[in-house]
């Protein structure tokens, strides 16, 4: 078995208070993919940077592969004395990395590698780190955050781009798709200590859940049985002093166990304040354009947002979702078209930037300075009382903010948005920083909200819970709308590239009867299918079937952990072949289907 890359054992670490870590262990050896999971301020983080060696524990063990090569991805990385991008990620190679790999990642991320990293804005910003970390191909990646203020295309390259390489990895993430697809083992920090599944994330809240129930029903027992002790010491027989003296002290540890033992992070409650019900019509939008120095970024994009409507905006960073919102909540005036908004509208607004006083207190954050008390649904609340639904420690009032956790200030800006009177909610970017529980509270808050909800986000699995519909832009600046989440657009999406390519082969066969060349796989005027037509159509579904067999089968083998070690040719060499049958697989599909379109097309001529 080949020697762990990164070992750590009990580690401890306390910054005042209850224990950070308090026994936590994490184990990588080569080509695991893990994912480090836990609530926000479970230590994560911090569990990272010991990984990589910026922050040094109190107590326990740590061990790094000396040969091995690690790279880690901050969630805010230094950019002092670097010109460039370039500059920045090509410091991050090693003397025998492949510099020409450099201009590879840095294309794939959608950057020149030009731009002045004090100019980036926060998706550049993580694609330029991004970049630093894999030009490397370094043994062990950690990643934290890494889908963070990423769009939805370049997440999906980075999914591609971690399950091809042969790098080792521990990630964070709140995208629960990207932990899916990436990770075939999961370690659940909570409360100090670490747990491992040997499975991917998938299979994490099952888990999770049961081991939960689990010592749930011991202290239910622990309980039981401290009861029971101290029943026999009020009414037993006393004769037998020493005996007496013996269980009397295993009844104080069985208290002190109790007493000690750290329950589940409570959880969060959320509400949105209500406002006076709005209109039926919210939203009437027609004809609407907005350009910025020659550029399109709304071309006559028209819409009715009804009351109860939850509507998705998706798209790259920089497409214009913002822009639109901006334009559709009356922010914003447009170039040209009209704008109706509905009667009664409350509307409760939360930026993407979020921009807060790092020294302003929580309670004075919440409260806009009056008092300690704030409004919510009409009742006066104490704002401490208040902070304990968003899972603030009563001590944490007059905390500054600058010393939150980000997922601890992504959840203070929701507790004072939702306090707020609305029946229209725009989030931009809600998710970001968020854990996953409170992720789970907000999908429900949205999904139950009576008003209208207008969201921007680049997590697809919150968007396939939550919006009834989903725009996106098509290019030049134009939009559309599709009803369902995300990958109900992705399913229609390819749907209507199959009718385009359906009507494409029609038109192309209508200019071959009038003299011109015609496809010979769409003649419409065909009497029947070739021999040869007929053949594949018989025989392409078996292969494809095959295919599919093929590939389970080499993502089985990719899926051991200890492969790359035991045999690193074999991993390079199955890795090819998965690629290769997949692509083979896709034009084999692409095949059948313009074939079976051919068919219909012959059988209802």
């Amino acid at each position: 078995m080949a020697p762990p890359l990164l070992k750590l054992e009990d580690i401890r670490l306390t910054f005042g208070g209850t224990p950070l870590l308090n026994g936590a262990s994490l184990m990588v050896g080569p080509g695991e993919r893990i994912a480090l999971v836990g609530r926000n301020g479970s230590g994560k983080s911090t569990l990272l940077k010991i990984a990589a060696g910026m922050v040094e524990p109190q107590d326990g063990e740590v061990f790094r592969q000396p040969s091995a090569t690690v790279r880690y991805l901050a969630q805010a990385p230094d950019w002092q004395g670097y010109a460039t991008v370039r500059a920045y990620v090509e410091a991050g190679l090693g003397p025998a990395d492949d510099v020409n790999r450099v201009a590879l990642v840095i294309d794939r991320l959608g950057l020149t590698g030009e731009e002045d990293p004090a100019t980036l804005s926060g998706g550049e910003a993580r694609r330029a780190a991004l970049a630093r970390v894999l030009a490397p191909e370094p043994d062990l990646l950690l990643l934290d955050e890494p889908t963070n203020h990423l769009d939805l295309a370049t997440i999906e390259w980075l999914e591609e781009e971690l399950q091809r390489s042969s790098s080792a990895l521990v990630t964070i993430s709140h995208d629960r798709r990207f932990l899916e697809r990436v990770s075939r083992a999961t370690v659940w920090l909570d409360r100090g200590v670490t747990r491992r599944l040997d499975k991917g994330f998938a299979h994490f809240e099952d888990w999770r859940d049961t081991v939960l129930e689990e010592e749930e029903r011991e202290q239910h027992k622990l309980g039981r049985q401290i009861a029971r002790e101290e029943h026999w010491l009020r009414y037993g027989v006393t004769a037998r002093r020493k005996r007496n003296v013996r269980r009397l002290g295993e009844l104080q540890g069985l208290r002190e166990k109790h007493r000690t033992h750290r329950r589940a992070e409570g959880v969060a409650t959320m509400q949105a304040s209500d406002a006076a019900e709005s209109g039926k019509l919210v939203i009437e939008a027609k004809g609407l354009n907005k350009s910025y120095d020659g550029n399109p970024v709304v071309v006559d994009f028209s819409a009715r947002i009804l009351r109860g409507d939850r509507i998705g905006f998706v798209g790259p960073n920089g497409a214009g979702k913002t822009t639109l919102i901006n334009l559709l909540i009356g922010r914003l005036a447009p170039d040209s078209g009209t704008l109706r908004l509905g009667a009664n509208l409350e509307i409760a607004v939360l930026d993407q930037k979020r921009t807060l006083d790092p020294s302003e207190t929580l309670s004075h954050f919440l409260t806009d300075g009056r008092g300690d008390s704030v409004v919510v649904n009409g009742q006066e609340r104490h704002v401490v009382s208040y902070m304990k639904d968003f899972l603030f420690k009563p001590e944490q009032a007059r905390t500054p903010i600058r010393e939150l956790s980000g997922g601890e200030k992504a959840r203070l800006v929701l507790a004072r948005l939702l306090s707020r009177p609305a029946n229209l909610l725009v989030l931009d970017e809600p998710t970001n920083d968020l854990d996953m529980e409170t992720l789970d509270l907000l999908q429900e808050l949205v999904e139950d909200f009576p008003g209208t909800v207008l969201l921007v986000s680049h997590d697809r699995d919150f968007l396939d819970r939550t919006v009834t519909s989903t725009i996106a832009p098509e290019g030049d600046g134009r939009w559309t709308e599709y009803a369902g989440g995300y990958s109900d657009m992705m399913a229609q999406r390819k749907g209507e590239e199959l009718e385009r390519r359906k009507a494409r082969g029609q038109g192309d066969a209508a200019k071959g009867k009038g003299g011109g060349p015609a496809p010979r796989a769409a003649k419409p005027n065909a009497q029947k299918l070739s021999y040869k037509q007929k053949f594949a159509l018989e025989k392409l579904p078996e292969k494809i079937a095959q295919l599919g067999t093929e590939i389970e089968a080499l993502e089985a083998k990719l899926s051991d952990p200890a492969l790359y070690a035991r045999d690193a040719v074999a991993f390079q060499r199955f890795t090819k072949e998965l690629d290769e049958k997949r692509a083979t697989r896709d034009r084999l599909e692409e095949e059948w289907l313009e074939l079976e379109m051919l068919r219909e097309e012959v059988e209802g001529s």
